[in-house]
């Protein structure tokens, strides 16, 4: 098994030039409550707005920000193609990791991490008079975490979601963080273990009473990582397969490139997830898939 590297190490590996300012996001202060969490907002509204656009909220890593991820990432150029509004917030606390662990940000309007992000979508949905069935979430390493949470917590506020190299929602409960450095590090090692009705259970009990459906998921993860351990990607599977309601189906090899695995469950509409082979932390995004996912291209 590969080494681990420093923990500070691996934080400014991910944020892989967060520093960087995106010029063309605007900073929105006035989105409602934070709570005391310190999450920022950022957005990026295309110049070819539509009528009742779409919206998407991105999440980046441990020790990045929502700039850093906003350079780093292709949506941009898929939203101003498809006239697509980004919503790219940053955390401040714990590393700039997501907060995927205390009961506030585990439960419906708990006034943590989870209910503040929903208020930056809720914001812009009310501004730009986007479309609320049109509302998709993606993130990276903590930020498909968060994406996780942001499933079980608010599955009537988006559509479908897609994230890599992240755990399933509530694999964090109790841990006295979410970073590498304050988390007790048995759920990223993949050593939180449960059946498909367990994690479907802990989803449900995120959203007390909630009785609709979930958003579509598709989730990837390398084999090779050796932070957020492959074992994960299992308990995703069954937790997300379980909640839908769908069964393996098949396996397609080579997909959507050399070396990697497309799991499909039912009928590939509601859940899927993608191995990739001999690959580390984090998988690459892959921005046209997401929005061929979201229903956007």
């Amino acid at each position: 098994m590969l080494g681990l590297p420093s923990p500070r190490k691996l934080l400014a590996q991910l944020s892989l030039g967060a520093s960087l300012v995106a010029a063309q996001l605007q900073t929105i202060t006035n989105f409602g409550n934070t709570y005391g969490t310190q999450l920022t907002m950022q957005a990026y509204i295309p110049g070819n707005l539509p009528a009742s656009p779409a919206v998407m909220l991105a999440l980046h890593a441990c020790g990045g920000n929502g700039p850093g991820y906003f350079q780093q990432t292709k949506y941009k150029s898929l939203a101003d193609s498809h006239g697509v509004i980004l919503i790219f917030p940053s955390s401040q606390k714990d590393f700039n990791c997501w907060d995927v662990a205390s009961a506030k940000t585990l439960k419906h309007d708990g006034q943590g991490d989870s209910q503040v992000l929903v208020s930056m979508v809720d914001y812009v949905i009310k501004t730009y008079k986007a479309d609320p069935k049109k509302v998709y979430v993606t993130g990276t390493s903590s930020g498909c975490m968060m994406t996780n949470v942001l499933a079980a917590t608010y599955p009537d506020r988006f559509a479908a979601a897609t994230c890599y190299s992240g755990v399933a929602a509530g694999c964090m409960a109790g841990s006295p963080g979410s970073s590498p450095i304050s988390s007790d590090r048995v759920c990223s090692d993949g050593k939180i273990i449960k059946t498909g009705q367990q994690w479907a259970d802990q989803v449900r009990a995120m959203y007390p009473g909630y009785s609709g459906s979930y958003p579509r998921f598709k989730t990837w993860h390398g084999t090779a990582d050796n932070l957020v351990y492959y074992r994960n990607l299992l308990e995703q599977i069954k937790e997300w397969s379980t909640i839908q309601g769908v069964s393996f189906t098949r396996n397609e090899t080579s997909t959507p490139q050399s070396g990697y695995t497309t799991m499909i469950y039912g009928d590939g509409t509601k859940f899927v997830a993608v191995s990739a082979a001999g690959v580390g932390h984090v998988v690459p995004t892959n921005e046209n898939l997401d929005f061929k996912w979201f229903g956007l291209t």
